[in-house]
């Protein structure tokens, strides 16, 4: 996974501010107690983040792949 699909995949899931939230501040105990920005920094693979970020923050197995496109175009803030 590329880095801008990291970033498609956190911003369609948690929205721009919330996933800037989450990248700085939830520790990922999967990735040596990191957070997502420093894993990234560190080399981490961004798949191996998005999916530490998944299980950590409870998102849905349905939707570790990112959301179909007509899902996409959900209003902010609704699941």
């Amino acid at each position: 996974m590329r880095l801008s699909q990291f970033k498609e995949l956190m911003l369609d899931e948690f929205g721009r501010e919330y996933a800037a939230v989450i990248s700085r501040d939830l520790v990922l105990g999967q990735l040596a107690d990191k957070t997502a920005d420093q894993a990234l920094a560190a080399g981490e693979d961004p798949r191996e983040v998005w999916l530490a970020i998944c299980s950590s923050a409870g998102v849905p197995k349905s939707r570790w792949h990112g959301l179909s496109g007509d899902k996409k175009q959900r209003p902010a803030g609704k699941p």
